[in-house]
């Protein structure tokens, strides 16, 4: 593995949704994900991660230094104790003189957690909390990202759809003429959202998150929809990725002046937006601030 990364970072992440459902909310009968207050469109954090994950897993295929931590299924506990196995943890007797794993001593957690951090792709980048029964401690990752926020209001719509097979034979009897299967389904018409992340040179060092792991996390940005299309969730595209990268570790200014310098605009405030083209992106390059330098990526 490379050596870890020694400058922060900050970036912005615009991506848009069209006759889809980017991140369903579960509470709300798993409509897209609003503010009750501004009807603005959310997508979490911990969806934009499973995608970055479902990306790096497809590209590694689950395989050290890329192994995926929380995947589908996974058993966490199984996972630590490979960690355990690893750096040699040993085993104890029970008051019964039954054999099992222990939890540790405060060194070999901290050889566990090493061991976690130099084999999962996601526990080095986001952190992760190991501290179960079987004790890998916990790691607080360099990427962090803010919950994505659509530019404008969205629409949701629930959409009335049909089914024209049956699930049993019973089923067959009971329907008769065009009575059909009803089904709903739920979308947004049209929606920009932007996100907004932070990566610490801190924590990389830390962890061990390196200019390869940092390359790797762009290309997901970048590509993550491509290898994500379901009928739920429509059409899903990457349409900027702008990073900007400090001279230092601990950085040069303020993450939030940084995001400022990066506006959208719809167009026509008198129509409805129904495609990327419908907004403008106004980014003031020259006013970056000294010791940044910003780059376009997508």
């Amino acid at each position: 593995m490379d050596n870890a990364i020694t400058n922060r970072y900050e970036f912005v992440y615009l991506f848009d949704v069209e006759n889809g459902n980017p991140n369903g909310d579960p509470d709300a009968g798993n409509m897209p994900r609003v503010d009750p207050e501004t009807s603005h469109g959310i997508v979490t954090d911990v969806c934009l991660k499973r995608k970055i994950r479902n990306f790096v897993e497809i590209v590694h295929n689950n395989q050290a230094p890329n192994r995926i931590y929380v995947r589908e299924k996974a058993v966490l506990n199984q996972l630590h104790q490979e960690a355990h196995d690893a750096v040699g943890v040993a085993e104890v007797a029970d008051e019964e003189g039954k054999k099992k794993k222990r939890k540790g001593s405060g060194a070999e957690v901290g050889k566990a957690r090493a061991w976690m951090c130099s084999n999962f792709f996601d526990v080095r980048t986001f952190g992760a909390v190991m501290s179960t029964d079987v004790n890998c401690g916990q790691v607080r990752g360099p990427v962090q990202l803010n919950f994505a926020r659509s530019i404008g209001p969205v629409l949701p719509l629930d959409v009335s759809i049909t089914r024209m097979a049956v699930a049993t034979e019973a089923e067959a009897e009971k329907q008769s003429g065009d009575n059909r299967t009803m089904g709903r389904k739920s979308i947004v018409p049209y929606g920009l959202y932007r996100a907004e992340g932070y990566i610490s040179a801190h924590l990389a060092a830390q962890t061990g998150f390196s200019a390869t792991d940092l390359e790797m996390l762009w290309a997901a940005l970048i590509n993550m929809f491509d290898h994500d299309h379901s009928a739920a969730r429509g059409k899903m595209n990457a349409r900027r990725l702008i990073v900007f990268k400090h001279d230092t570790t601990l950085g040069n200014a303020p993450a939030h002046k940084l995001f400022d310098l990066v506006e959208v605009k719809k167009k026509d405030e008198a129509k409805p937006a129904r495609a990327y083209g419908d907004y403008e992106v106004l980014f003031a390059n020259d006013k970056v601030p000294a010791g940044v330098e910003s780059v376009e990526l997508l």
